[in-house]
């Protein structure tokens, strides 16, 4: 009988953890700005110049590499090595980025930033299908 309460009592705490979850969970728009800001202070890390090397990522699976010629509030300027042109990138827009002189913080930092963006998509995913 004992059991049988303990096994009970069991599931309603791991039933009460599953609902749980997505009340504490940030919306993806919120997890887009707070990697937008990490992406922000990396680039402000490496700063400008032939020195400033990046290869960044696209949310439009584009590649842009080359190194920071410009860093504004709102977005900043990738030139190509070679041919010198230009490339206008918006903080948000930015999925992975990689220079030459980045920590590892800011490394695990922007992988923990990806991972919690994707965890939130499939989360809102889920929930949609769950709806309908």
């Amino acid at each position: 009988m004992l059991k049988k309460y303990l096994s009970l009592i069991l599931i309603v705490l791991l039933l009460n953890m599953i609902n749980a979850g997505p009340a504490l969970a940030r919306t993806s728009a919120e997890k887009r700005a707070e990697f937008a800001g990490k992406v922000k202070a990396g680039v402000a890390q490496l700063g400008v110049g032939r020195a400033a090397l990046v290869e960044v990522k696209l949310r439009n699976k584009k590649k842009v590499a080359g190194y920071i010629s410009e860093a504004t509030e709102d977005h900043f300027v990738v030139k190509d090595l070679k041919t010198d042109a230009a490339t206008t990138v918006a903080y948000p827009d930015v999925t992975q980025i990689k220079g030459n002189n980045l920590s590892e913080k800011t490394k695990v930092a922007l992988v923990v930033g990806i991972a919690a963006a994707v965890g939130v998509l499939i989360f809102v995913i889920a929930d949609r299908q769950r709806k309908h």
